[in-house]
């Protein structure tokens, strides 16, 4: 970490840490004998909205203990970091990568970022879409069901999108696999008519031995139900199309995506094939349209102002200041079940490092871990900490202002009401005579509103954690794109494939007692 940003987290450090109540408060004297703004004014100075092409989606981050001095040491943080050089080398198509010596290309997928590469993704995307018309066409024959089988970002992101938008009118019906354990891929090939179905392999170097474990086991099905050629049913979704190719795959059926973008952030390409297939194309590419217009809310705003930059400035603040371990995410949505556990790989995968973009130790913790939930079944499960704990756990609350279902709207109400209570009630706590019954309060939350949970508003949500995670490491110093803390348990799990040296004793006995010991 250079000089100035150890400065400046030690001043960070020592600023006063006034609580809710007194930043809500208009009698509070801000720092440096600026009066800090309460109530409304904290509000306005703390919320702001993108717009979509229709409606928007509202960003409040008032109920932290973000004030006007707090986010002046963190701009000049992010000025001492190099922010905007380093935001500029994102879109730039620079290398951001450094110890794999890649860009980070997803923006481009949306239209965002060095022209020419923006060319050739919009060209994927295109042929991705003349696949899914012809599909949809019956070019591939009458396609009710799809088993889309990937691993990590190859499986999280189609499956939220899928969840999210396809509840109502579906196209095809898409079921995703995920675990190499056999119940999962079962599961689906029950739900699904084997003369029907489709089956996109989803990998980026298309040697991941999960995903081509169950791949096979898929053609398996598929000839043992009788259709003659399986390969004809697939549909590859990779970076390296010469192993699809070379796997059985017609190269007709291949959509490739570029090396530069990794597989957290892949969703915006031919990995989004089965949200596509489930919704169309045109949901798909309005999810897009969402994502662009954060991206260029995020390029092109600075500082405080840039409502990204200003989660990340209030992340690091509980991480480094107030020693959060954890934060938590809700959404009061159904449709959102699964936003959770992406953001759980989005920001554990890419911002879970010990050592900085120059390979130094990285002085003081980094990614929180991500947790969280549905609202209201959390509520009734995990919110006793939440208010009465001894952890403190910045919370995230997501919402829609338009329901999701066409039920009495007293349901949509109920949601709503509790959803804003939570925060309210974790800011201002209660004070009780019976300790039992006393809420200290205090807890901090964000609250991110969209006007409807569209596919636009989908898409808007995912690049804004995306940015999020980067504008974090960034501050950090860290590389936010590389995984290389996921290879280790891979490469051991080869080793008890393929034999190798013993490992120590308690895992020998485990090998033992699974039937596994049987290497030389």
């Amino acid at each position: 970490m250079n000089n100035n940003a150890a400065v400046l987290w030690k001043k960070l450090s020592e600023l006063p840490q006034p609580t809710l109540r007194e930043l809500f408060s208009t009698e509070r004297d801000g720092g440096e004998g600026a009066d800090e703004p309460g109530g409304d004014e904290r509000v306005e100075m703390l919320s702001g909205r993108i717009e979509l092409d229709e409606g928007g989606i509202l960003f409040d981050w008032s109920k932290t203990h973000l004030d006007r001095s707090v986010l002046a040491v963190f701009e000049d943080l992010a000025e001492a970091m190099d922010f905007a050089a380093m935001r500029a080398k994102l879109f730039d198509g620079a290398v951001v990568n450094p110890t794999e010596g890649r860009a980070a290309d997803h923006a481009t997928l949306r239209g965002t970022g060095d022209p020419a590469k923006v060319e050739e993704a919009m060209a994927l995307i295109d042929r991705m879409g003349m696949l899914v018309e012809a599909i949809h066409q019956g070019a591939l024959g009458e396609i009710e069901h799809l088993i889309h089988i990937g691993i990590g970002g190859s499986a999280l992101g189609p499956a939220l999108g899928v969840d999210a938008l396809g509840r109502d009118l579906s196209y095809c019906d898409v079921h995703v696999v995920s675990n190499i354990d056999g119940v999962a891929l079962e599961a689906a090939f029950a739900k699904c008519d084997p003369a029907r179905t489709l089956i996109a392999v989803a990998s980026k170097t298309f040697t991941t031995i999960e995903t081509m474990t169950n791949a096979e086991s898929a053609l398996k099905w598929l000839r043992e139900n009788g259709v003659a050629d399986a390969h004809g049913r697939v549909v590859a979704l990779t970076a390296n199309p010469e192993k699809a190719v070379e796997w059985g795959v017609d190269e007709t059926r291949i959509l490739p995506f570029q090396e530069s973008v990794g597989g957290r952030y892949s969703i915006w390409s031919s990995i989004g094939f089965p949200i596509a297939m489930a919704v169309g194309m045109d949901d798909f590419r309005a999810m897009l349209d969402g994502a662009r217009a954060v991206d260029t809310h995020f390029r092109n705003t600075d500082g405080a102002a840039n409502l990204i930059l200003r989660a990340a400035f209030a992340d690091l603040y509980y991480t480094r200041v107030r020693g959060c371990q954890t934060r938590a995410v809700f959404a009061y949505d159904e449709r959102l079940g699964l936003f959770p556990d992406y953001l759980q790989q989005l920001e554990m995968e890419s911002n879970g490092k010990r050592v900085t973009a120059d390979m130094e130790p990285v002085e003081g913790p980094t990614a929180p871990i991500t947790w969280g939930g549905v609202g209201t079944d959390a509520q009734h499960a995990v919110f006793q900490l939440l208010h009465q704990g001894t952890h403190l756990v910045p919370v995230d609350f997501i919402a829609s202002i338009a329901p999701g279902d066409e039920l009495d709207p007293a349901h949509h109400r109920i949601l709503l009401m509790n959803c804003f209570a939570q925060g309210a009630a974790l800011m201002a706590g209660k004070a009780g005579e019976d300790p039992a019954r006393n809420y200290p309060g205090d807890r901090p939350s964000a609250t991110i509103l969209c006007d409807d949970l569209d596919a636009a508003a989908l898409g808007a949500l995912i690049a804004f954690h995306e940015h999020r995670v980067f504008a974090s490491a960034v501050l950090m110093g860290i590389n936010p794109f590389d995984q290389f803390g996921v290879e280790l348990g891979k490469a051991m799990a080869q080793a008890i494939e393929t034999g190798g040296d013993p490992f120590d004793a308690s895992t020998e006995a485990l090998l033992e007692r699974a039937g596994l010991a049987g290497r030389e």
